[in-house]
C-alpha cells in the first residue's frame, strides 16, 4: 500500500542508510535532552551521485546514502 502524500519523506524511509542516519539523529537528541546539554552538527555532500553525510556529536557517524534512497 502507497504511502500518503502528505507523509513527510522522513517517515516513509523504512530501511537503509536513510533510516540509520535518521535513527541516530534522533538517539543523539533524545540523549542530549536526558542529560540536559549537548552540541551536534550535520554535514552532507554529493560525490559520485552519493549523499555523504556526517553527523558528529562526540564523536562523528558517517552514512553513505545511495541516490535510490535519496527521499523524493
Amino acid at each position: 500500500m502507497a504511502e500518503p502524500h502528505d507523509t513527510p519523506p522522513c517517515r516513509r524511509a523504512k530501511s537503509g542508510q536513510v533510516r540509520e542516519a535518521l535513527d541516530r539523529i534522533e538517539h543523539l537528541f533524545i540523549d542530549g535532552v536526558k542529560h540536559g546539554f549537548f552540541r551536534c552538527s550535520i554535514a552532507c555532500e554529493t560525490l559520485n551521485g552519493k549523499r555523504h553525510v556526517v553527523i558528529e556529536a562526540g564523536k562523528s557517524h558517517k552514512f553513505t546514502i545511495p541516490e535510490h534512497e535519496v527521499p523524493r
